[in-house]
């Protein structure tokens, strides 16, 4: 599964605008929404520069770049910020237009209803098990006092980030997801023109800016803040940029990439992609010793080019 980012941020600061540039989805724009409505979902290519240098070895017919998968709840509240909860992180989308604007003042606002969301949702968990554990599942009962813990915890003015003991794993908390501001106006982003050259071929719209995309740095931050990597497979077919966290290993790459090859996995050919580009070829790169063959353990690294033996 590619890793999500969901995006939060108060009514009229440009959340769909943002995800629109970053997807080239087209979502509707309006000012209000409902709890009804659902969430706008598209996939975030990432940008880089190595994808193509690598493509060009061999050559492939298609070439796909890694990419993020982004959630937009349309609007806050509880139960919309609810849909966000299996998000990786969450991007913070703040008004630097209005006459009026505090982006400061906003991103308080937003830190306070993640609060919210999360103890409603320890208070429901709680009211929920509590109703299980009359059947006297011992471990349901230990369930239920460790959310009394944390909910008197959070009502006494904590937060779960700070929680001293280990959070229940069902309960996925907003507030301990890493959160990455971005103003949408002259001292950030500037979401509509960035929406409007999503719509242009890549050549045009880089001509237009004079520069790289102000996007790409909303995806360095997001890579910095979950510590990911990305690593390239290829061949005649496609060449294909993939993410994965720093320290995952050869067989989790494997996963990514399809669950029957890791089942399948017996070894996989790494090379550094500038040495792949170098040599010109795999045989080069192998004749010279700059391909070797790694274990399930072999810790991925960023840049990597992955050749994974499998047999299913």
């Amino acid at each position: 599964m590619p890793l999500e980012v969901g995006i939060v941020g108060l009514p009229n600061a440009g959340k769909t605008t943002i995800f629109n540039a970053l997807t080239r989805a087209g979502a509707e724009i309006t000012a209000y929404a409902t709890v009804a409505e659902k969430p706008n979902v598209g996939m975030a290519p990432i940008a880089d520069e190595r994808l193509e240098q690598v493509a060009a070895v061999v050559p492939s017919r298609e070439v796909t770049p890694a990419a993020l998968r982004v959630v937009d709840v349309p609007g806050t509240g509880a139960a919309l910020l609810g849909n966000l909860r299996q998000v990786d992180a969450l991007l913070a989308v703040l008004d630097g237009f209005s006459p009026d604007a505090s982006p400061d003042a906003d991103l308080e606002t937003l830190d306070l209803e993640l609060l919210v969301a999360d103890r409603d949702h320890v208070e429901r968990r709680l009211e929920r098990v509590r109703t299980q554990a009359k059947s006297g599942d011992a471990q349901l009962r230990q369930e239920v006092a460790e959310l009394e813990r944390l909910l008197a915890h959070v009502d006494a003015g904590g937060r779960l980030a700070d929680y001293a003991a280990a959070l229940p794993t069902e309960l996925a908390p907003l507030t301990t997801k890493p959160l990455i501001p971005l103003v949408n106006g002259p001292d950030g982003i500037d979401g509509k023109l960035e929406a409007e050259l999503a719509e242009l071929p890549d050549e045009e719209a880089a001509a237009f800016r004079e520069g790289p995309s102000a996007l790409n740095e909303v995806v360095t931050r997001l890579f910095q803040a979950l510590d990911v990597i990305s690593f390239f497979t290829t061949g005649e077919k496609e060449t294909r940029g993939w993410t994965l966290r720093r320290g995952q290993t050869a067989l989790e790459a494997a996963e990514a990439i399809h669950s029957d090859i890791a089942r399948g996995f017996i070894r996989c050919e790494v090379i550094r992609w500038n040495d792949l580009v170098a040599c010109g070829s795999h045989a080069e790169a192998a004749r010279r010793g700059l391909q070797r063959l790694e274990g399930k353990a072999y810790a991925v690294e960023d840049g990597d080019v992955l050749n994974v033996r499998f047999n299913v």
